[in-house]
């Protein structure tokens, strides 16, 4: 069939602005039809399960319609938005008749330039199927199971004689072998003495059960819910690519918790000289620097505790680079961004990091390539009052430490009881991964090196 059809319109279809994602919700347009657009623009900014990503539009033209309003949830691969693109007039478009998705030819991409941020979106596959090669099998042959079969009148259909010598016949009926039900293995389709036996020794084929219809289900009533007692929020996005995570998380790594309470006094004293210092001028500076600090410290001394649990290979990935992870609270929900190669990095560069992360996460600005690779996890409950709590493993990793709030408690300091800055740590780790001595080895260390900071110039 051939329609007419506006060749200078462009589909910009929805990318997979992560890994494996296969649908993203629309959060925000930043343009309407009639608006001119040039290649690289943001046009709309979507969430998926990881986070929310701005997208560019490759095109220069006009924006023709927005195929989907926001606050929808679109598959990966579908048109999103119509452009108008300048310089290319309307032709007739022969549209060819739908295809498997596998013959469809890949729509080429633009010339002279590099696909921006997240590329064209999905384009189908333009490899196509081999035909097989072989000899090819008489009708005769081919339909014998068919002949064999109870035609529409109840009576038996006249079926092919199977090629077979004359020894071979005898020996099927001897071993009772109904030659039609055996398969060939033979030139040109005969039937051998291996074929005979293979099928006398296979079992006989069970009987299809006779199955009643199952009795019509009354239909559902119709639940209504008062609308002015109770709001109901869909789960979709970061909350549930996490809700699903911690799930499968808490269910297939043996989780185990230790938890020890120390005196941080020392550290947060070395947190306001830090302040002080002109090489760490518009940083930021606070408690949860030196504990980050202190855990790579501790996985330094501990390497084993940076490891993965490879199920499919029955291995466990003893990792050589620290991906720390850093577990924020969004108005979209829970996400842990990570700080790639932090065992490297110095204490003003961690700084740096620290305050890079924080800042983007808030922003709702955390790409999915940030949220990917973590090993090991963070988690600062204490700023919202909380002494501590029983972490959940971010997914793939073998251990998280959660920070309680710090607060002045009485403690005996020096052999007096003084009022001292108290914090509770509590490490979560997999125990196919981490047994109690490793675990409770860099629990220790962490609280050894807030107690004392001077050991990060030791240990470090």
């Amino acid at each position: 069939m051939t329609t007419m059809t506006d060749a200078s319109v462009r589909e910009f279809k929805m990318p997979d602005v992560g890994e494996g994602l296969t649908e993203a919700e629309i959060l925000k347009w930043y343009v309407k039809p009639g608006d001119t657009v040039t290649d690289g623009q943001v046009v709309c900014e979507v969430e998926t399960a990881k986070a929310a990503v701005e997208l560019p539009i490759p095109y220069d033209g006009v924006v023709r319609d927005l195929h989907f309003a926001e606050g929808t949830t679109v598959d990966v691969g579908t048109p999103i938005i119509a452009v108008a693109v300048a310089g290319r007039g309307a032709a007739p478009v022969a549209e060819p008749a739908p295809a498997p998705a596998a013959e469809q030819p890949q729509e080429p991409e633009p010339q002279g330039r590099q696909p921006v941020l997240v590329g064209y979106g999905v384009a189908a596959s333009s490899t196509k199927r081999r035909p097989r090669k072989g000899p090819e099998i008489p009708v005769q042959e081919a339909s014998a199971a068919v002949q064999s079969e109870l035609n529409g009148h109840g009576t038996t259909a006249v079926r092919s004689r199977p090629l077979a010598k004359p020894p071979v016949r005898k020996l099927a009926k001897d071993l009772g072998v109904d030659l039609a039900s055996v398969v060939p293995s033979g030139p040109d389709g005969v039937i051998t003495r291996e074929d005979v036996h293979a099928a006398a020794a296979a079992p006989a084929p069970a009987l299809a059960p006779v199955v009643a219809p199952a009795p019509v289900a009354p239909q559902a009533p119709v639940v209504t819910y008062d609308t002015a007692r109770e709001t109901r929020v869909p789960i979709k996005g970061v909350r549930k690519a996490t809700a699903t995570a911690m799930v499968g998380s808490a269910f297939t790594a043996p989780h185990v918790t230790e938890f020890v309470t120390v005196d941080v006094t020392r550290t947060l004293k070395l947190v306001e000289e830090l302040k002080q210092d002109k090489e760490m001028q518009g940083l930021r500076i606070n408690p949860l620097l030196l504990i980050a600090k202190a855990l790579l410290v501790a996985i330094k001394r501990h390497p084993d505790v940076n490891a993965s649990w490879d199920e499919a290979a029955q291995e466990i990935v003893l990792k050589h680079y620290v991906n720390l992870g850093i577990a924020a609270a969004t108005p979209r929900g829970l996400i842990v961004p990570n700080i790639k190669d932090a065992q490297t990095k110095t204490l003003p560069q961690l700084a740096q990091s620290l305050g890079e992360l924080v800042s983007t996460a808030r922003e709702g600005r955390t790409s999915p390539a940030d949220m990917q690779g973590g090993t090991v996890t963070i988690t600062n409950v204490g700023v919202f009052g909380v002494d501590t709590g029983t972490p959940i493993l971010n997914p793939g990793e073998a251990a998280i430490l959660a920070v309680g709030a710090i607060k002045l408690q009485p403690w005996v300091h020096k052999g007096k009881v003084k009022p001292r800055q108290v914090t509770t740590l509590a490490l979560s780790f997999d125990h196919r991964l981490v047994d109690g001595e490793l675990g409770s080895k860099v629990l220790a260390d962490v609280a050894a090196i807030l107690e004392q900071p001077k050991r990060l110039i030791t240990w470090a």
